[in-house]
C-alpha cells in the first residue's frame, strides 16, 4: 500500500500529464489516503480535470477539493478594454451600422 508521500507525487505527476493544466496552478496534499487539491484556475474544466486526474491515482481512497474558479487580477481587463473590444467585435458584424454604434 502506498504512503501519504507517494501517493502525493503520483497525484502532482498526474496533473502534468493533462494537457489543459498547469500543475503549479493546483496544490495537493493527502492525508491517510484522502487528497486534497487547492489553487486557483481559470476554467470549470481546468477544476473538474483536476478532481479527475487525481481519482485516477492508485491509492486514492476520496478527493476533496478546494479549487477556486475565476481570474487572476493579472489577467483582468479593464472597463476600457472591454469597451474596445466590444466596439471591434461591432463594427466587424455586417448587421451591424458603424454610425448607430455608441459605446458609454
Amino acid at each position: 500500500m502506498k504512503n501519504d508521500n507517494q501517493i502525493q507525487k503520483d497525484v502532482m505527476e498526474e496533473l502534468k500529464w493533462e494537457p489543459f493544466l498547469n500543475s503549479a496552478e493546483i496544490g495537493v496534499a493527502v492525508r491517510n489516503g484522502i487528497v486534497t487539491l487547492s489553487g486557483q484556475v481559470d476554467s470549470y474544466y481546468k477544476k473538474v480535470s483536476a478532481v479527475e486526474a487525481a481519482k485516477k491515482v492508485a491509492g486514492v481512497k476520496a478527493v476533496a477539493e478546494d479549487i477556486q474558479v475565476g481570474v487572476s487580477s493579472a489577467h483582468a481587463k479593464t472597463d476600457t478594454e472591454i469597451a474596445e473590444a466590444v466596439l471591434n467585435a461591432l463594427k466587424w458584424h455586417t448587421a451591424v451600422q458603424e454610425e448607430k454604434i455608441k459605446i458609454k
